[in-house]
């Protein structure tokens, strides 16, 4: 089952942008993933191709309008398609690498592109968005946060990294931050590489990497730790 991103945005030259390469750019070639950008405005109906209008109640900048946008979903995605209907926005529930793995496993996604300031709620509602929020900082518009988006989830379908492990070992995966990683030379700078990596003994390497987990998680995101444990007790 080929996985299939259609990406609802204002500007459609910004994709796939970085997703053409490397491991996603691949995999699109090889026709594991399949992306359409749909161009927002060809859905407006006036002359200007109107998209946005005032906020109601006043205020500062513009909102997109729900009807232009009902009709783009509705085009890209009909009655009867499966895929979720995602909408970046930076008050939406926080992406996870759970949710990314769950994604991955599914047949795609619709993602909408929000630009000045919002969408009409009234859409949201109407359409079932998902909103998705990639961290607590505010971006241009949405595609740099679907690009992002897309990029988490691609990765991770069948055949697209080289070694599947390499999926199952990384930060967020087993609520811990990845440990350290090191490669040749054996001394950098007077700094050597920690004598249990090369002692071949897999055991206390595995240790090592797991105590070095907890203590990067410790330092950097003991907020992680706090849901690691609340979530075992």
């Amino acid at each position: 089952m080929t996985f299939k991103a259609s990406v609802l945005t204002l500007y459609p030259e910004m994709f796939p942008g970085p997703l053409g390469l490397s491991l996603a750019g691949r995999a699109l070639e090889a026709g594991t993933w399949s992306l359409e950008a749909v161009q927002i405005r060809d859905f407006a109906e006036d002359r200007h191709h109107t998209v946005d209008d005032t906020p109601a109640g006043g205020g500062a900048g513009m909102v997109m309008r729900a009807d232009v946008l009902a009709k783009a979903i509705d085009h890209t995605a009909p009655a009867g398609d499966p895929r979720p209907k995602l909408l970046m926005s930076p008050r939406g529930k926080p992406l996870t690498q759970a949710r990314v793995r769950e994604l991955a496993a599914g047949p795609g996604a619709v993602i909408v592109c929000g630009r000045f300031e919002g969408v009409d709620q009234r859409l949201i509602e109407a359409r079932n968005l998902e909103e998705v929020s990639i961290g607590d900082f505010i971006l241009s518009g949405g595609e740099p946060a679907a690009l992002v988006l897309l990029d988490a989830v691609v990765r991770l379908l069948p055949g697209v990294m080289g070694n599947a492990v390499s999926g199952e070992e990384e930060s967020f995966e087993n609520g811990l931050l990845e440990h350290p990683h090191y490669t040749r030379p054996q001394e950098f700078e007077g700094r050597p590489i920690p004598d249990v990596l090369t002692s071949g003994n897999h055991k206390k390497i595995a240790a090592w990497r797991r105590a070095e987990s907890e203590k990067l998680t410790r330092e950097r995101r003991p907020d992680l730790l706090e849901r690691r444990e609340t979530n075992d007790g």
